[in-house]
């Protein structure tokens, strides 16, 4: 009798252990969930919201459906874009601007620009290495 109480005892005591890792495991899964899949969704929203928030009359966009026009009024929730040469107009919402190419342009000519100046102190660095005298003992 002592011997069933005893492993009764030990299965109980399996039982709440085996419980405690499945819900640390789960745990340890949404944390995982969180850092691969909510924060870097949350951040892209955040950097759309900070671009459509910062447009400027005269900036080229492109809108989720595909339209590409120049801004020529922004109002509170909406913005009017010219679409061509025959200055069609067209008012559209705020939420369907997917990107601003005139910021994305102005990006990649600063970046550019950086790249070549690195590389020119990297090649100044370079021949300067190569001018030094080498001292000897």
């Amino acid at each position: 009798m002592f011997t069933t109480v005893m492993a009764d005892a030990a299965a109980a005591q399996a039982s709440a252990s085996s419980s405690m890792y499945t819900l640390i495991f789960m745990v340890l899964m949404l944390v995982v969930l969180w850092f691969i899949m909510i924060r870097p969704q949350r951040k892209k929203e955040k950097a759309d919201a900070e671009m459509r928030k910062n447009v400027q009359v005269g900036d080229e966009i492109e809108t989720v459906g595909g339209i590409v026009g120049i801004i020529v009024k922004i109002e509170d929730q909406t913005v009017v874009i010219e679409t061509s040469s025959d200055r069609c107009k067209m008012r559209i919402k705020k939420w369907a601007i997917a990107t601003n190419v005139s910021a994305t342009e102005e990006r990649k000519k600063l970046e550019e620009a950086a790249k070549a100046k690195k590389e020119e102190k990297k090649a100044e660095d370079k021949k300067a290495l190569k001018d030094e005298p080498i001292e000897k003992d």
